[in-house]
């Protein structure tokens, strides 16, 4: 990956981020091509509009949350990030009621750009953790 394209991939991948931390969602999205495609938030990808319907429901149940990547490195066209989303729970999320609880969701997420914008998407997180601290599901023995 030339310095210039690792630079401009990175710096639209910091510009999202800070969008996304002021709660500026459609700024956020920005960094997603039109014919985007996301991995691992349901079974099938997920286009442009999965992804805001996604974001928009994440946001809703934790409208003060923050994402923080702890380290991004890249390869080519692709970004790779360790990431944790930290909120409090303050409105419905996947049937659950609110709950008032704290959570941390950590994640790792691999970002193939084109042009700058992403244009696919690979995310995994720890949703079986996200459950246990929300108290949907009892911890593990």
């Amino acid at each position: 990956m030339t310095t210039t394209t690792s630079s401009r991939n990175e710096t639209a991948l910091a510009r999202a981020i800070d969008r996304w931390n002021a709660g500026d969602l459609a700024g956020y999205l920005e960094i997603y091509a039109d014919d985007v495609r996301l991995h691992g938030m349901s079974p099938e990808p997920l286009d442009k509009v999965g992804v805001r319907a996604a974001y928009e429901g994440l946001f809703a149940a934790f409208p003060e949350n923050h994402l923080e990547l702890h380290e991004t490195f890249g390869d080519g066209d692709r970004l790779v990030s360790r990431f944790t989303l930290t909120g409090r729970h303050d409105g419905d999320y996947m049937g659950i009621p609110a709950t008032g609880r704290d959570i941390a969701l950590p994640g790792i997420t691999v970002l193939h750009f084109r042009d700058a914008r992403c244009v696919e998407r690979w995310v995994c997180t720890d949703m079986l953790g996200l459950l246990v601290q929300l108290g949907a599901v009892p911890p593990p023995s």
